[in-house]
């Protein structure tokens, strides 16, 4: 009965890595068509340096389609959901333009870099973006007082001198 199982379980590893093989080849050779759309983009990564807290961090990815078919982007995902990008559902014709325009949420503070996968149907689909950055710390408001003197430096409540 083992004999049987162990057999039994090399024909179907055998089988799996022939259909994975096959799979490979096919997606190989429609990568080779020269056909196919092409997805040229200025640029794929972008810092945005550093960001003041709640200001709008939005950059737009510029890309070309530069193969002979319409070119459709099928899905664009983020790597988390603090990064949202958006993209058109339509076809972009041959040596058209267009843009993934991708916005991070500036209310979470620290440095960052979050990717973007655009899968579409072209030969060197998916294409990763990155944006990084470091968002700053929010600048705490001054408590005032309704004469307009700043609460914490009034005569009612001097500063405080810690004692050595």
């Amino acid at each position: 009965m083992k004999h049987l199982s162990i057999s039994f379980l090399m024909i179907l590893s055998l089988l799996s890595s022939a259909y994975c093989q096959e799979n490979t080849n096919d997606q190989n050779q429609h990568k080779k068509d020269k056909n196919l759309p092409e997805i040229t983009f200025q640029e794929t990564e972008h810092d945005f340096g550093l960001i003041p807290y709640g200001k709008d961090a939005t950059f737009r990815f510029l890309f070309k389609n530069t193969g002979i078919e319409p070119l459709v982007l099928t899905s664009v995902r983020a790597s988390c959901g603090c990064t949202t990008p958006t993209w058109t559902k339509e076809p972009i014709a041959k040596k058209d333009t267009s843009a993934i325009k991708v916005h991070y949420d500036t209310k979470r503070v620290g440095p960052f870099q979050k990717t973007v996968m655009v899968y579409s149907n072209s030969r060197n689909s998916p294409v990763t973006l990155t944006i990084k950055g470091e968002v700053d710390k929010p600048v705490p408001k001054k408590r005032e007082l309704k004469n307009g003197t700043d609460k914490e430096n009034s005569p009612e409540n001097p500063r405080r001198v810690p004692e050595k």
